[in-house]
């Protein structure tokens, strides 16, 4: 099979189209024919060696998130069988092959049924960001109908996720965005109020839309130093969600709050092996499975829909997507779908 690779990290340019084995099935896996995949901030940074002691080894095949067709079945596969249209985020991190290929292995555990409304590039770009969505905001916040959720960053990856999965769990939603054409996907998502960060200081947005008390839940897909003002903008007791949190941070404001503050780091299934317990469902499937299922019912519901960016890209076309990634213009999700 064809994949695109890496033997060194570097810039974008450092992919090269291989030919190599296709992957041998094992007990408990699928292997998937690689419809589409999605470029994560994760790919991106494996591929630079920002984050060394994650990536696979070389040569490496990237990216976690993929749809596409299951090809063949392992030894105690019940779930699926061949023909099966799928998605997961299963692999591009240490240990595991990645979805830059023609076929994927993954475990059967992390796969779930693709939504049947969406195209195989639309359900690409859902796994990563909507598990760590569902993570932050179901599993961790608990979010309940009625609570004030604030969200940082509205229209990106997981962000924008995280604005139809609150709306979804009750809430009102106020979605944090730099300019207008942003401030109108949000509205288009679903979030009940928008608001320019740019144009608008946290104190004043918090005394518009709170009366100064601050939000029940503040969900930070920014991050590091953002962190500072995801607290000024919880209440008493309230609490925020972070997706990333690589930096020495001042708790002051967390303890004179009495905040509660989760920080979500979905790799770690795929980096460790060790599962949360299913909250429901079978204890067989892997909590990510369970989600991914449960998130294609409300995709083909159409209480839930990915973002994608303007631009897709060929497979052969890795570089320019992972260019289109980093340069900060896209909106929504990169996507890049087989020749």
């Amino acid at each position: 099979m064809q994949a695109q690779m890496i033997n060194q990290f570097g810039s974008p340019a450092v992919f090269e189209t291989v030919d190599v084995p296709v992957p041998q099935i094992l007990p408990n896996h699928v292997l998937i024919r690689v419809m589409a995949t999605s470029v994560n901030p994760v790919d991106y940074k494996i591929r630079q060696g920002a984050v060394p002691d994650i990536a696979p080894d070389f040569p490496a095949v990237l990216h976690g998130d993929v749809a596409g067709v299951v090809e063949a079945i392992g030894e105690g596969v019940t779930t699926f069988k061949p023909g099966d249209e799928v998605y997961a985020c299963a692999g591009g991190v240490k240990g595991l092959g990645g979805a830059l290929a023609e076929y994927m292995l993954a475990d059967a555990d992390r796969v779930a049924p693709k939504p049947k409304s969406l195209t195989m590039a639309e359900a690409a770009a859902l796994p990563l960001v909507s598990i760590t969505a569902w993570e932050g905001l179901i599993d961790r916040a608990n979010v309940q109908p009625g609570q004030r959720v604030l969200i940082y960053g509205a229209t990106g990856g997981v962000g924008h996720i995280g604005v139809q999965l609150a709306k979804w769990a009750g809430a009102t939603v106020y979605a944090l965005v730099s300019n207008e054409e942003k401030g109108a996907i949000a509205y288009k998502l679903g979030a009940d109020f928008v608001i320019n960060y740019r144009q608008q200081p946290i104190e004043e947005f918090v005394a518009e839309h709170t009366n100064g008390q601050g939000f029940d839940v503040v969900f930070d897909t920014v991050g590091n130093d953002n962190l500072q003002n995801a607290f000024k903008a919880a209440k008493l007791n309230g609490t925020v969600v972070s997706t990333v949190s690589l930096s020495q941070q001042d708790l002051t404001l967390l303890h004179a709050k009495g905040l509660t503050l989760h920080l979500v780091y979905m790799l770690i299934p795929l980096l460790y092996g060790v599962e949360r317990l299913p909250l429901q469902g079978t204890a067989k499937q892997s909590r990510h499975g369970e989600i991914l299922t449960q998130l294609a019912q409300l995709v083909d519901a159409g209480q839930v829909r990915p973002l994608l960016d303007s631009q897709v890209f060929r497979f052969s076309e890795v570089a320019a997507a992972h260019q289109r990634a980093e340069s900060g213009q896209a909106i929504g999700k990169v996507v890049l779908q087989q020749e």
